[in-house]
């Protein structure tokens, strides 16, 4: 069984055992950056800032059994201040005519803009390698849970939600747009200026070309990157599409990766929650519950959520296989959310 919970202090060993797994941005391999996380988190569950932007949730996905911490996701409650701003370059086009000799262009154009007021952004997801592909589909858990606990908590959220995903980069894993821009204007490597930009984005606003970018004038792969997910985040953007979210036609300034957003009100797992009472007193049959990823009551966690089977019984009460309820050790009646799991 895997559960979905909030970050712990007891999970730090494990997270540093992950991050040194790959290297992640968000899940440094440094103990102390990361127990600082931690901090932060549990901070946001249980006490959060009215400044949305200090408010960082951390999930992490469990092996219940075996106690081991296999994936994280993350929750930004706003991506974009007056002393952070968040930049993009706007997708778009120009047109040109000369009707001296009768011929005109339409080009693409990139152009850098910033946001003092932004969104709420969800990031960070991370799933072990070995369990990527998993029947149980884990990664889809990681970032469902999210949405569970922004429909549960839509106050401490923006209205409009934000996700930026992952170009494909080239077999030196080199982002071909920043090689073709960045690069020329800032005078580092791609992941130099990432982790720079995490605490200081001033010399983005004061080395980037303020005016438009004319995509003719790049190379041919650099153009092809703009606004495309490489192969391994193409399952993110197709399950991000099914459930409202959409391209805005802007992208990361460094390598062009495509930026995605949806109104938290109209995120179809949120839309499609459920409320009630989760009780004993009616029997549990399978085959009529919903697959779901349901929210429970813990002693230990501001929040505890795992996928499971619930039975629907139509008088806002529900029920769950009992076995479950013996594992868990669950306290019912307890009142519970639950957004559907497809």
């Amino acid at each position: 069984m895997f559960v979905l919970k909030s970050v712990q202090h007891k999970d730090l060993k494990d997270l540093f055992k992950l991050s040194n797994i790959m290297n992640f941005i968000n899940l440094p391999s440094d103990e102390e950056l990361i127990s600082s996380k931690i901090d932060s988190s549990i901070k946001s569950f249980k006490n959060p800032s009215p400044d949305f932007s200090k408010n960082y949730y951390i999930f992490v996905l469990e092996n219940y059994e075996a106690g081991e911490i296999l994936g994280v996701s993350m929750i930004h409650a706003q991506h974009g201040t007056e002393n952070e701003p968040h930049f993009y370059l706007a997708v778009g086009q120009e047109a040109k005519f000369s009707q001296t000799i009768n011929t005109g262009f339409v080009h693409g154009t990139l152009k850098l803009g910033l946001d003092t007021n932004g969104p709420t952004e969800i990031g960070g997801l991370i799933l072990n390698p070995d369990f990527r592909g998993h029947k149980d589909k884990l990664g889809k858990q990681l970032s469902f849970g999210r949405f569970l606990f922004m429909g549960m908590h839509p106050e401490r959220f923006k209205p409009l939600v934000h996700s930026e995903l992952m170009p494909p980069f080239d077999k030196q894993g080199n982002s071909p747009l920043w090689e073709a821009i960045g690069r020329r204007f800032m005078n580092m490597h791609y992941h130099e200026a990432d982790i720079l930009s995490r605490n200081n984005k001033e010399f983005i606003l004061s080395l980037f070309p303020s005016e438009n970018i004319y995509q003719t004038l790049l190379p041919m792969e650099a153009r092809e990157a703009i606004g495309k997910v490489g192969k391994e985040t193409e399952p993110v953007r197709k399950m991000l599409e099914s459930i409202g979210f959409k391209y805005t036609y802007e992208v990361d300034p460094f390598d062009g990766g495509p930026h995605y957003r949806c109104p938290l009100k109209d995120i179809k797992p949120i839309k499609e929650k459920i409320s009630g009472l989760l009780i004993t007193n009616k029997s549990f049959d399978v085959s009529k519950a919903r697959d779901v990823i349901i929210s429970l009551e813990h002693p230990e966690h501001d929040f505890f959520a795992l996928r499971t089977m619930l039975q629907v019984h139509g008088d806002g009460q529900f029920s769950l296989d009992p076995n479950l309820v013996k594992e868990l050790n669950l306290k019912l009646p307890q009142k519970i959310t639950a957004i559907p799991f497809h």
